[in-house]
């Protein structure tokens, strides 16, 4: 991938990134609210004294952040909270996208698809090694700590389908969310190791949030940081896609099995 140019930051604005970060997980993860919202005002604040380059950009996640803060993150898969959910989701995507293209001019927040090559035997490999590891580490997870209650998996094809719609989209809408458009901007200002980080974190918040509690966060945190190096290292967000729709395909066979064991007797 190519190397993006990077604006030389200083202490205030790594401050203020520290905060952005803090804010995500008090706000959104542990749903601290009065604290959270301090946290992110704070981080606001700073921006008054950070570079125009790295405020007017970083701005933008706030803006999302807020958006998520505001958003009632759950797996209640109804038709009305799923309609709510997804617009408030979609404008935590579209409005950095779209300021940052057609305002500011710029194209670190890109969705950039496929890298125009056949993927290589081994990225092949990589997502079936996935789908393995995932076959025996989600039954274990959500049986282990009991995650699986933060879902609701009632009988019915109606019920079914839309467990299916939302653990899928919700897969797609992290990496255009948290790959392309947050790790896209903290690049702008940050060596890659600190940018990953700092989008893992966020990445962590949210489905933490979401439903993946007790030491999920171990195993999410650890699978933001490897879906921002593939996607560095491969130009392709159809790849780290497929990835997480694979897990996620593991995760609704599992969240199945768990509260209908005779249903789907595939696990151990």
């Amino acid at each position: 991938m190519a190397t993006l140019p990077k604006t030389k930051i200083g202490t205030i604005e790594y401050l203020n990134i520290l905060l952005l970060c803090a804010s995500a997980v008090v706000l959104i993860a542990l749903q601290m609210q009065l604290y959270g919202w301090i946290l992110m005002a704070l981080g606001l604040l700073t921006l008054l004294w950070c570079r125009k380059e790295f405020a007017k950009n970083l701005l933008l996640v706030y803006v999302s952040l807020g958006i998520l803060g505001l958003t009632p993150i759950n797996t209640d898969i109804s038709y009305g909270h799923m309609l709510q959910m997804g617009l408030t989701l979609f404008l935590a995507v579209a409005i950095p996208y779209t300021i940052s293209r057609y305002v500011y001019k710029e194209n670190f927040v890109r969705f950039q698809f496929h890298h125009g090559r056949k993927w290589y035997k081994k990225e092949i490999f990589y997502v079936l090694l996935t789908g393995v590891i995932s076959y025996f580490l989600i039954p274990f997870y959500l049986k282990s700590t009991g995650a699986y209650l933060n879902w609701d998996v009632e009988p019915g094809v109606s019920n079914i389908i839309r467990l299916f719609i939302g653990t899928n989209v919700l897969g797609i809408w992290d990496e255009l969310f948290f790959i392309s458009t947050v790790l896209g901007i903290f690049r702008r200002f940050l060596k890659f190791f600190w940018a990953n980080l700092a989008q893992a974190v966020l990445f962590t918040s949210f489905l933490y949030e979401l439903g993946f509690t007790g030491w999920g966060f171990i195993m999410i945190f650890l699978f933001a940081l490897l879906q921002g190096y593939i996607f560095r290292r491969t130009e392709s967000l159809l790849y780290i896609i497929t990835i997480h729709l694979t897990i996620d395909f593991i995760l609704f066979l599992a969240l199945i099995n768990a509260f209908h064991p005779t249903w789907l007797p595939i696990f151990f």
